[in-house]
């Protein structure tokens, strides 16, 4: 960085110790080193021969390096900023050009401390609009969560990408219970910015430590604890904290600019500048974060409405058919038939199981469907299991659809509670629509789906929703689907999870029938446990309403 003037100021602390004892023994506490060779090289963003002082951003890249140095501290303007990697995004409001000193400390062992400044000038001529600010802050301030009941809230895609979740998107409550979805996010006019960590605390006198969320590795920058998983840090304890922020607009993009170490949701590191992707829709805000490794941009929905505690209301409550299972021997012949044998291709999915009707497979008794999986040989397959049906027996177009079940367990097991349309056989699948109301894979044996399958949206591009039930093979859960002509709702529990816009050019808007099935392996079921013998699918009862 040409002009840049260094002045450094190297404190060597020098320490002597000198232990005694009537031993006469020796203690040694190591070798102690300071840095050395510090020094500070600042690129101001937007600098070239016709803008020397940047683009008006006020956004400086800061970058320190130094023999011997574990980590490094920026203080400039009003901050004060950790920074292991010796790397950060400095921002600079001040309108006009400005010069600002840039303190550097790297830190060695035993404390020992070098320090450094050098002094930037830089632009700053962004002036947010009044209606980005009242959309953040209200008339004095406002309160920001993820809208964790949407999907795609939380994803990532390429950086520089232009489609929200391209990669990934989180599915409705996916991310349950690892500790972000209590976090609530302040904005103040005066700049100040706060994030409450645990928003279940309702005593404000009493100090309770939330949780957050976010990357392995640089959580570490901020604190320790928590529970690896993956890429992920889960539930790392850390207390509510107050920063400030500043509205930016680099290269003309609204951008939130959080100080320091502040973030929003899930921890990426990096600059902590969220950009504004879109903020059109009333009481939303669609933010994206490139991450410190510059490998994802992240994706976030923040809302600042709370979660609406009104109970689901069907529009259906005409009970028109059911089976309650309380006849013990095979199931009703009046209400279902059978798919035996393996199908083609393993019924179009690779599934591994020989579907029979024998008492060993399906069979009521103590007022339950029970539906049993066993690892055996039978006629060329390593397993067998069953899949009852409706079909020609009992079809018909929307109402609400509950199945009460408890389901089994076991890397490979692959249970569904769905529906076909009946119009199967003469149009083919996709084509006749697939209404998944429940899946679940014992490889995942927290997540339950609810899919659809449809022409242009079918196999592994279905579209689906998810959610998680941590008892859904300990206990019976409602899984049920509300079937209307304007839109498909999933719930568990009577809890929606899901919902997809239906319309009369969609096959959803014809007679469809009801499948039972238990399947193993497949290209959904995945890898079977070596270990697995037997688990049974226990449904309590069926019924349809209109």
């Amino acid at each position: 960085m040409k002009n840049l003037n260094i002045k450094l100021n190297v404190l060597i602390i020098a320490v002597l110790a000198t232990f005694f004892s009537c031993q006469d023994d020796d203690a040694s506490i190591g070798e102690i080193v300071a840095p050395t060779n510090l020094s500070i090289e600042a690129v101001i963003v937007g600098q070239d021969a016709d803008n020397p002082y940047g683009d008006g951003s006020g956004v400086v890249n800061l970058y320190a390096t130094a023999d011997n140095a574990s980590s490094y501290k920026f203080l400039y303007s009003t901050s004060e900023v950790s920074a292991p990697s010796g790397q950060i995004e400095a921002l600079f409001t001040n309108l006009g050009v400005n010069t600002y000193t840039v303190t550097v400390i790297a830190y060695g062992t035993g404390g020992l401390a070098t320090t450094a400044t050098t002094e930037v000038e830089v632009l700053a001529t962004y002036s947010p609009p009044e209606d980005l600010i009242e959309k953040l802050v209200g008339d004095s301030s406002k309160t920001w969560r993820l809208k964790s009941e949407a999907n795609g809230h939380f994803g990532l895609g390429p950086v520089g990408g232009q489609i929200p979740v391209e990669w990934y998107g989180a599915g409705p409550e996916e991310k349950v219970g690892v500790g972000m979805y209590d976090d609530r996010f302040i904005f103040n006019i005066d700049g100040t910015y706060t994030h409450i960590t645990n928003n279940t605390n309702d005593d404000p006198t009493t100090d309770v430590t939330g949780t957050i969320f976010g990357r392995d590795g640089l959580v570490d920058e901020i604190g320790s604890g928590g529970t690896v998983n993956g890429a992920d840090v889960e539930n790392l304890p850390y207390d509510d904290y107050t920063s400030s922020y500043s509205l930016i607009a680099p290269g003309g993009v609204e951008t939130i600019s959080l100080n320091g170490l502040s973030f929003i949701s899930y921890y990426t590191g990096g600059s902590h500048n969220y950009q504004i992707f879109d903020r059109s829709v009333e009481n939303e805000l669609l933010l994206k974060t490139t991450d410190g490794n510059n490998e994802f941009d992240w994706w976030f929905i923040l809302t600042s409405e709370e979660p609406s505690n009104e109970e689901f209301a069907s529009v259906y409550n005409n009970l028109v058919w059911q089976d309650e299972f309380d006849v013990n021997g095979a199931p009703d012949p009046s209400n279902w038939t059978y798919d035996l044998g393996t199908g083609t291709d393993g019924w179009g999915n690779l599934e591994l199981q020989h579907y029979t009707d024998r008492p060993e497979n399906v069979i009521v008794e103590d007022g339950m469907l029970k539906i049993t999986a066993k690892a055996e040989s039978f006629s060329g397959s390593d397993y067998t299991s069953s899949r009852i049906k409706s079909q020609d027996l009992y079809e018909f177009t929307y109402g609400r659809v509950e199945f009460r079940a408890k389901l089994p367990e076991g890397g490979g097991t692959w249970p569904a509670l769905w529906m076909l349309g009946a119009n199967f056989e003469e149009v083919g699948w996709p084509n006749c629509g697939e209404i998944d109301v429940m899946e679940h894979v014992g490889n995942s044996q927290n997540t339950i789906h609810g899919t659809l399958h449809l022409p242009g949206n079918s196999g592994g591009n279905a579209v689906s929703g998810t959610t998680t039930n941590p008892t859904a093979s300990s206990e019976f859960h409602l899984y049920s689907v509300e079937w209307r002509p304007g839109e498909i709702i999933f719930l568990v529990d009577n809890e929606p999870f899901f919902t997809f816009d239906n319309d009369g050019t969609l096959p959803f808007n014809s007679d469809f029938f009801l499948i039972i099935n238990f399947a193993m392996g497949g290209n959904f079921g995945g890898a079977v446990d070596p270990a697995f013998v037997e688990s049974t699918l226990e449904v309590d009862y069926v019924r349809v309403y209109q």
